[in-house]
C-alpha cells in the first residue's frame, strides 16, 4: 500500500471514529434524560403541607398502611378514636425506604400466661420508627402480635417498646446524628435539611429545631452530673468564648458567652477521668462564674478575666494564671514586626518558650516531683525573666505594645509563678482553650444561636461530645448509647451514664443491637 493510500485510509478511519464518538455521546445523553426522569416520578417530593411532625407527641405512632393488622389496633384510654381522616401534616414514612422488622413476642411465647393453653394471633400493632444509619436512612417497624387463648379468651401481647421520646417518630440513631452533625461535625440544621431532602426524606429545619430540644432536655441531667464532678476535683480549668445570639433589643442579635470548665489532671499523673462542662449566658457578668463554681473549692486556672476576681477574695478558691495568655501579647508584637530575630518581643518568646520545654519534660509525672523539678529548672528562668522584663519596660513608651504585654505579665506575677510550688496546677491553660476549639469552629457555620434555650441546649450537648471525645470515646457511640436508655434509666443512678462508665460497654458493643428479647 502506497503512503498515499495510508494517508487516505488513515482519514476515512479517523471520521468513522468521530462519527461514533458522536454516536456515544448522543446515546449518552438520551440515555441520561431517561433515568432522570425515571427518578423523578419514582421519588417524588413530600408537599409542605404534608410534611412529617417528627416531634408532635400529642399524635401516636403512624401504623403501617399496608399492614393488615393496622386496623385492630386498640385505641389507647383516655384518646379521641382516630376516624381515618387525615390530619393536615400528617403523612406516612416514605415508602422507598428499607424496613427492618422487630417483632415483639409476649412474656410466655405462644403458651398463655394465665391458663397455659395456646394462643393463636388475632391481630397487632404496628408502628414506625425513623432511624439514620451513617449513610442511610431506614424504618425499624415494631410489630407486637396479639395473641388470644381459646379456652380462656384472655389476650396476650408485649409492651410498646421505649423511644427517646415518647410517641416521637425520630429514632435514637436519627437524633443522635442530627447532635454530632451540628455540635461535633459544625455542620448546620439548614444544611441536614437539605443533606436529607437529597435522600428523598423532607425534614424541615424547624422538625430538627424540635429533636435537638428534645434530645438536650433528655440529656440535662447528664450534663448537670458531670459538672458535679468536675466541681467535684481539686483543680478546674476555666475559661469563656463569645457567640452570637439572636433576640437582642430591637430584635438585634447579642453576644452571648458560653463557659467552660475543664477537670482534667492527667498532666500531673492522675487516673481519674477527664470531663467538660459548658455553661451559657446572656452576658459576661462576673455574677456567672460565681454562680457556676458556688461549691467548689480548690484551684482555677484562668486568664487574669476580672470577672473571677471575687472568687479568690474568701481564699475558698486559689487563682492559677496561664502562660500562654501572656505569651500571646508578646507573638502578636512578633507578627506585627514579621517575625524579625532579635527583637525584644522575640526575646521575651525564646524565655517563655523555655518554661514550657521544662513543662513539656515533666508532663506526666507526680505533683511531688514536678513541684521539685520546678524549684529546681524553672524558677530560676522566672526569676530572670521578671529582672529583664523590669528594666525592659524603662526602656520602652509605657503607651507602647510592649509595655501593655510587659504590665500584664507584671500585674499577674503572683499567679503566673503560683505553679513552681504546686505540682497539681499547669503553667498554661491550653486544656480549657482545646475545649474551646469545638465552638470557634461551630459558630463560623451556623454563625448565631437562635435564643437564650438554645444557647442552653447548645452547653448540654457540648458538655456531653467533648467529654466522651477527651475519654478517646466515638462521639456519636456514645450519645446513641445513652439516648437509647436515658428515658428509662433512673435519676437517681444518671452517673452510671458517664463516659467512663460506659466505655467498656461501647467496646464490648460497637454495633447497636435490633432484636428484641
Amino acid at each position: 500500500m502506497s503512503a498515499d493510500e495510508q494517508q487516505a485510509r488513515i482519514d476515512t478511519l479517523s471520521g468513522e471514529l468521530k462519527i461514533a464518538h458522536l454516536t456515544i455521546d448522543k446515546l449518552k445523553i438520551e440515555l441520561s434524560y431517561l433515568r432522570r426522569m425515571q427518578y423523578g416520578r419514582s421519588s417524588e417530593k413530600l408537599d409542605h403541607a404534608g410534611q412529617m411532625e417528627l416531634m408532635d407527641c400529642a399524635l401516636a405512632p403512624v401504623p403501617a398502611a399496608n399492614d393488615a393488622g393496622a386496623s385492630h389496633v386498640t385505641p389507647i384510654a383516655g384518646r379521641k378514636k382516630d376516624t381515618g381522616k387525615t390530619r393536615p401534616g400528617r403523612r406516612e414514612l416514605p415508602a422507598h425506604l428499607p424496613r427492618q422488622t422487630v417483632v415483639h413476642n409476649p412474656e410466655g411465647g405462644c403458651n398463655c400466661v394465665a391458663c397455659g393453653k395456646g394462643l393463636r394471633v388475632i391481630g397487632q400493632d404496628v408502628s414506625e420508627v425513623l432511624e439514620y444509619e451513617p449513610g442511610n436512612f431506614l424504618v425499624i417497624r415494631h410489630v407486637r402480635p396479639k395473641l388470644a387463648c381459646g379456652n380462656c379468651h384472655s389476650i396476650a401481647q408485649a409492651p410498646a417498646p421505649k423511644r427517646p421520646v415518647e410517641r416521637a417518630l425520630a429514632g435514637a440513631g436519627l437524633m443522635t446524628h442530627v447532635l454530632v452533625s451540628k455540635y461535633a461535625d459544625h455542620t448546620p440544621l439548614y444544611r441536614q435539611s437539605q443533606i436529607f431532602a437529597r435522600d428523598g426524606v423532607e425534614l424541615a429545619v424547624s422538625t430538627l429545631t424540635d429533636i435537638v430540644a428534645a434530645a438536650a432536655w433528655l440529656l440535662t441531667p447528664l450534663a448537670q452530673a458531670m459538672g458535679r464532678y468536675v466541681r467535684s476535683g481539686s483543680k478546674i480549668h476555666g475559661d469563656d468564648t463569645p457567640i452570637r445570639v439572636l433576640g437582642g433589643a430591637r430584635n438585634k442579635a447579642k453576644t452571648g458567652r458560653l463557659w467552660v470548665y475543664v477537670r482534667d489532671d492527667r498532666a500531673g499523673g492522675d487516673t481519674a477521668p477527664a470531663a467538660v462542662w459548658f455553661q451559657y449566658s446572656a452576658d459576661r457578668k462576673g455574677e456567672h462564674p460565681r454562680r457556676h463554681l458556688r461549691d467548689f473549692e480548690g484551684i482555677l486556672q484562668a486568664d487574669a478575666f476580672s470577672g473571677y476576681n471575687r472568687l479568690f477574695e474568701d481564699g475558698r478558691i486559689v487563682e492559677a494564671a496561664c502562660w500562654s495568655h501572656a505569651r500571646r501579647k508578646f507573638y502578636d508584637i512578633h507578627e506585627q514586626q514579621h517575625k524579625l530575630a532579635g527583637t525584644l518581643a522575640h526575646e521575651a518568646l525564646q524565655r517563655i518558650a523555655a518554661i514550657f520545654a521544662i513543662e513539656a519534660d515533666i508532663q506526666g509525672q507526680t505533683p511531688e516531683e514536678r513541684s521539685r523539678q520546678r524549684r529546681r529548672r524553672t524558677r530560676p528562668i522566672l526569676e530572670e525573666l521578671q529582672r529583664w522584663m523590669s528594666a525592659t519596660l524603662v526602656q520602652v513608651s509605657a503607651k507602647s505594645p510592649m509595655a501593655t504585654a510587659i504590665g500584664y505579665s507584671m500585674s499577674n506575677w503572683r499567679a503566673l509563678t503560683r505553679f513552681v510550688d504546686d505540682g497539681r496546677m499547669e503553667a498554661h491553660n491550653n486544656i480549657a482553650e482545646r475545649a474551646l476549639r469545638g465552638v470557634a469552629i461551630g459558630r463560623k457555620n451556623y454563625l448565631h444561636l437562635g435564643s437564650d434555650s438554645g444557647g442552653e441546649r447548645a452547653a448540654v450537648i457540648y458538655s456531653l461530645l467533648s467529654t466522651a471525645k477527651l475519654n478517646g470515646l466515638n462521639p456519636r457511640a456514645y450519645l446513641r448509647h445513652v439516648l437509647e436508655r436515658i428515658a428509662e434509666h433512673p435519676s437517681n443512678r444518671i452517673d452510671e451514664l458517664l463516659p467512663w462508665v460506659v466505655a467498656e460497654q461501647l467496646q464490648q458493643s460497637p454495633e447497636p443491637v435490633r432484636r428484641a428479647a
